[in-house]
């Protein structure tokens, strides 16, 4: 590929029109080239926006060729903060996750005021590995790397002046307040790295049923784990989570060990935060419910909802006197917001799918119970809109 003038728009343009027809496994592949050129220090001048575009293209879509993208330094720094990564602003990510968002912003501070002089080191030694496909040496380099910067921010985090230092360099970085947050979260994650990364490799690639031998094998696992890095439990706990087919299933590890089935009673188990993290996890379906009907995807909204029935349904089953909790508060909040999501989209609906909505008027679980259990009778006439709203290629 020619270098494309930086100050000319219109080759640009013509570029992205170009990729914008490839195949995924097509742009995935430009994708790699491009950040294998980057590395190298060869980068293709001018299409800069193009490889912006397609890094958020293959990190919000999920594509399998995403995982063939050749990783950075950074990335190689953050890999043991994978499993608890998730999309959105730190203020949301909830406890054992850490929001994506937040990785730019703590690299830069990292090189630029934490450890500059280590960092271009690390980075210099790097690139010319990663290029080599090195991946055993990167790895290596980047995990004495990280107890490096472990060992540096632990001492300085410990200290008050040390911690509101640190939020005020942060701040040249990124607007968000909650960055030191995910700073913090990142320390505990170092500290716990190796137990954690057992965990991960005992874990079965997917747990259907969350009872009996498969809850009692997790609560080994995890046992280990906090026996020596008690801080680390959520995080460990969002390893889980993304093993379960069902991910309300999670409140069975405090459900099970409580002596009564009383909030008060799971709330007093070791296990108590995977009550929260469902909480947390909820509300995520939300924003996608709302996503989704702003969008008119309504099959994918109507299984989302059927999703977070069948979650409350759970918690209010499984959780005796929820109602008097802050869990159970919690639960009516994300439940009400849910109910003011679909009643301001059910207006927009053409009167031949209003039935499904029929129990708009009611509040809590019974127009939840309404909406998500319509079923085969709903499914007709769901079918008929979505095709002529949105086409054919809505599945």
């Amino acid at each position: 590929m020619d270098p494309v003038p930086a100050n000319s728009q219109a080759p640009i343009d013509s570029v992205r029109e170009y990729v914008q027809h490839l195949t995924p496994g097509a742009r995935s592949r430009l994708l790699l080239e491009l950040e294998r050129l980057e590395l190298s220090g060869d980068a293709v001048k001018g299409t800069e926006p193009l490889l912006a575009e397609l890094r958020a293209e293959f990190r919000k879509g999920g594509h399998a060729q995403a995982q063939e993208r050749v990783k950075s330094p950074s990335r190689y720094f953050f890999q043991p903060l994978e499993p608890m990564l998730v999309n959105g602003a730190p203020e949301r990510a909830g406890p054992g996750r850490i929001s994506r968002t937040s990785l730019a912003p703590i690299w830069d501070w990292i090189g630029s005021k934490l450890l500059p002089v280590m960092t271009r080191d690390y980075e210099n030694k790097a690139k010319p590995l990663i290029v080599a496909n090195a991946t055993a040496e990167v790895e290596q380099m980047a995990a004495a790397f990280q107890t490096k910067v472990f060992k540096v921010l632990e001492s300085t985090l410990a200290t008050p002046d040390g911690a509101e230092r640190i939020r005020g360099e942060l701040a040249l970085f990124t607007s968000s307040r909650a960055a030191i947050d995910d700073l913090a979260k990142m320390l505990s994650v170092l500290r716990a790295r190796d137990a954690l990364a057992r965990l991960q490799a005992g874990l079965p690639p997917q747990i259907a049923a969350f009872t009996g031998e498969p809850l009692e094998r997790t609560r080994r696992l995890l046992d280990a784990v906090i026996a020596k890095h008690a801080d680390a439990l959520p995080f460990a706990l969002t390893m889980v989570m993304k093993r379960l087919k069902t991910p309300w299933q999670l409140i069975r590890l405090a459900t099970a060990t409580a002596r009564g089935r009383t909030a008060a009673d799971i709330a007093a188990t070791p296990y108590a935060v995977a009550v929260t993290m469902v909480l947390v996890h909820l509300d995520d379906q939300r924003r996608e419910l709302a996503h989704a009907l702003k969008n008119d995807r309504v099959l994918i909204a109507k299984d989302i909802l059927a999703g977070i029935h069948g979650t409350e349904d759970a918690l209010r089953a499984n959780i005796r006197r929820i109602e008097t909790s802050d869990w159970g508060r919690r639960l009516d909040e994300v439940m009400a917001a849910v109910t003011s999501d679909l009643n301001t989209e059910v207006g927009r609906l053409p009167e031949g799918v209003h039935h499904i909505f029929a129990a708009r008027g009611r509040s809590g679980p019974g127009l939840l119970a309404a909406l998500s259990r319509s079923g085969r009778d709903a499914v007709a006439g769901v079918v008929m809109w979505c095709r002529g709203i949105v086409g054919a290629g809505e599945r």
